[in-house]
């Protein structure tokens, strides 16, 4: 593998851990490799490796990235606040 395609490889999986890190069961899916690589490259590239940086760049320039990657962050985040409030009627 050449130095770009390894560092396009852990930006691909850093940037699906942080768009999909609050569900575990989609962690690391196709989808969101797909649909937000791309911007997690063009608007956060500073930050790689380091994946709070890059869930915190994403989240700060979400109104700048794809219509795509919006739908996957926004239907993560309904899911993740959905099942934080499962879990504090249960308690």
């Amino acid at each position: 593998m050449t130095r770009y395609q390894t560092i396009a490889s852990l930006f691909a999986l850093a940037t699906t851990a942080i768009v999909l890190q609050t569900s575990p069961s989609l962690a690391f899916s196709s989808e969101a490799q797909q649909m937000c690589t791309g911007d997690a490259m063009r608007l956060c590239a500073s930050e790689i490796p380091d994946i709070p940086r890059i869930k915190a760049c994403m989240v700060q320039k979400k109104a700048e990235v794809s219509p795509g990657c919006r739908a996957v962050m926004d239907r993560e985040h309904a899911a993740a606040t959905a099942s934080r409030k499962r879990e504090a009627a249960a308690r």
